[in-house]
C-alpha cells in the first residue's frame, strides 16, 4: 500500500477552524455588513433585528477568531473586517450556492454614535 501524501494537522486544523466560524448565518450577515466599512453595534442591531446582547456574542467570536477588530469611541465600539480576503470566501460560497444573501436594510433606530448624530437621517 502506498502511503498518502503527510497532511499538515496544524495548517487543517487552522483552516477548518476558519470554516467553523463561517458556518454561523448572523456571523455571515454581520461581515457582509461591514463589507462598506466599520459599524457600531447599534447599525448593526438596526441591519439584522437582533438584540444588541446576540451580537455581541458574534462579534466576540468573529474577533477572537482574527477576522475583526474592534475601536472605541467614547461609549461607542466600531467593529471592521480586519482581512478583507474573508469576502473572497463569502463570495466563492455565495457564487458556490448560487444564492445572494438577500439586501440588508437598517430599521429606524435612534443612535447617538458619532456616525449617526452627524447626519439627518440618522444613517
Amino acid at each position: 500500500m502506498i502511503a498518502g501524501p503527510q497532511l499538515g494537522g496544524d495548517t487543517l486544523e487552522a483552516q477548518a477552524q476558519v470554516l467553523k466560524i463561517l458556518t454561523h448565518p448572523t456571523r455571515i450577515a454581520i461581515l457582509n455588513i461591514l463589507r462598506d466599512g466599520e459599524h457600531c453595534v447599534c447599525h448593526l442591531e438596526a441591519y439584522l433585528g437582533l438584540r444588541q446582547s446576540y451580537i455581541s456574542q458574534q462579534l466576540a467570536v468573529l474577533r477572537e477568531a482574527g477576522l475583526i477588530q474592534d475601536r472605541r469611541d467614547g461609549w461607542n465600539i466600531f467593529y471592521r473586517v480586519i482581512n478583507p480576503r474573508v469576502f473572497t470566501v463569502l463570495d466563492a460560497v455565495e457564487a458556490f450556492t448560487g444564492q445572494t444573501p438577500v439586501g440588508l436594510k437598517p430599521q429606524a433606530i435612534e443612535c447617538s454614535c458619532p456616525h449617526c448624530a452627524g447626519t439627518k437621517s440618522g444613517h
